[in-house]
């Protein structure tokens, strides 16, 4: 399917489903070389980072733990850049290893929300593992951001993990909003 309607709104192919788990078992090489004799904490952030980690997780190694935050900044299509906590970090991070797995990275003030709260606990490194970033919307700088998937455009996108209103998250491969060029 290279086109589909969701809600009324159309979205055409970015990325396949093929290049988005090829894409993923490097990253979970990289981290399996960075994380070797470690046990690192994954924590994924829900509910659009479930897909993206469970696919990860499955290339990694290293022996590992996992847990997930729920936080939301959205509206429909828009960021509402206040982030509200819905149930909060596992256990304690105290002198461990997290990676925090988004399927986004956007403006990342739900990001910077989430890195805050983890660093509270002293964890021993915090790193950042994204499926998805879009550079030109970022409004703060992440330092903890090392395993990126694909760079994209400002542009809004669904499937794999990600939603429009709810829908679409099931979806195998990203789509982006179709831009409808008026003459």
């Amino acid at each position: 399917m290279n086109k589909i309607q969701i809600a009324g709104k159309e979205f055409e192919i970015l990325l396949e489903n093929d290049q988005i788990s090829k894409r993923t078992r490097l990253i979970a090489i990289q981290i399996d070389v960075d994380y070797e004799s470690r046990c690192p904490v994954f924590i994924g952030v829900l509910n659009g980072g479930f897909i993206f980690m469970a696919d990860l997780l499955k290339e990694i190694n290293v022996s590992c733990e996992v847990g997930f935050i729920k936080v939301s900044s959205y509206v429909g299509t828009e960021s509402t850049g206040k982030v509200k906590e819905i149930f909060g970090l596992p256990g304690d991070l105290h002198n461990r290893d997290v990676i925090v797995v988004e399927d986004i990275v956007d403006t990342g003030l739900t990001l910077s929300y989430i890195l805050t709260e983890i660093h509270k606990q002293n964890p021993s490194s915090v790193t950042v593992c994204t499926l998805l970033l879009k550079p030109d919307a970022l409004t703060t700088k992440i330092e903890e951001l090392e395993y990126v998937g694909f760079e994209i455009a400002n542009e809004f996108v669904v499937g794999y993990g990600l939603d429009y209103d709810g829908l679409g998250r099931n979806l195998k491969d990203v789509y982006r909003a179709k831009t409808v060029v008026i003459p």
